[in-house]
């Protein structure tokens, strides 16, 4: 299971259309005895903006999370695919996405308050085929957490052709080699995912009252109805949104595998995400 987990109040990754299980990065790494990581290089671009073409080792030096994507995201008529950018809780600024199944990800990556940074298109990997030419990728995201990295790539899973498991097969071969966890994700729960984009509609501060975060802080110190807990802390209209905020902050929780409505079970939580 790849080093990081969607808040606990939803389904896990795996069960959200589930991940690319390979092995242990620390096991990847040591067999490394012939010099395979001198196979690997990467290109990515520092937060000055200029491109940088590295061998695979320096790669796991670099800033990574302040730096830029390796390639646009453009939009066109009769395109197939909705790209577009989101703002970041996490990282303060846009992160951009090349659909709908990358942004379902990147807004929980958001919420999960496991996570401290979140890039998209962060480097190429470029790497050797057997018949000499050389093949290049780009993972999806790059996710900091406590005690690592992850490097993830987002693909509905019935769309993954031979030459994409041979790219992700490459690339989570150099992700071991630097002692990063790899993961490629299906498509999440809609359910799951849906609730993820309505309360990231009021993860900016501004949503945030201190009176009445305290009082619904105190009203869900016992499990009630979300619109009742609501109610209870004055007027819906100026405390849901401090409601949402606050859920969104994991300081009240909720079942997130069920659809969020007025009689969703609120409760709060022993420890959220402050601040």
């Amino acid at each position: 299971m790849a080093a990081v987990t969607v808040d606990p109040q939803s389904a896990s990754w795996a069960a959200l259309g589930g991940e690319w299980r390979g092995r242990d990065p620390a096991c990847l790494a040591a067999a490394d005895a012939a010099g395979e990581i001198e196979r690997f290089e990467a290109i990515h671009v520092g937060p000055e903006g200029m491109e940088r073409r590295v061998p695979l080792d320096r790669l796991g030096g670099a800033d990574l999370e302040h730096g830029w994507p390796v390639r646009s995201f453009p939009s066109y008529k009769g395109q197939r695919n909705y790209p577009g950018w989101y703002w970041s809780a996490t990282m303060g600024r846009r992160v951009g996405f090349e659909s709908w199944v990358e942004r379902d990800h990147l807004v929980a990556l958001d919420f999960d308050p496991g996570v401290t940074a979140v890039v998209s298109q962060p480097f190429w990997l470029l790497w050797p085929t057997l018949a000499g030419k050389i093949r290049r990728h780009v993972p999806d995201f790059f996710v900091r957490v406590a005690g690592g990295a992850l490097v993830v790539d987002s693909r509905p899973l019935d769309r993954i052709g031979e030459r994409d498991r041979e790219a992700f097969a490459a690339t989570e071969r150099a992700c071991g080699l630097l002692g990063w966890r790899y993961a490629v994700w299906g498509a999440m729960d809609p359910v799951v995912a849906a609730n993820h984009r309505w309360l990231a509609g009021y993860r900016h501060q501004r949503c945030y009252d201190a009176a009445a975060g305290a009082r619904l802080r105190e009203v869900f110190t016992r499990r009630r109805a979300l619109m009742a807990g609501a109610e209870a802390a004055g007027d819906p209209l100026a405390t849901l949104p401090v409601l949402f905020h606050l859920m969104w902050r994991h300081e009240l929780m909720a079942d997130l595998s069920l659809v969020l409505s007025d009689r969703s079970t609120v409760w709060a939580a022993s420890g959220g995400r402050h601040g």
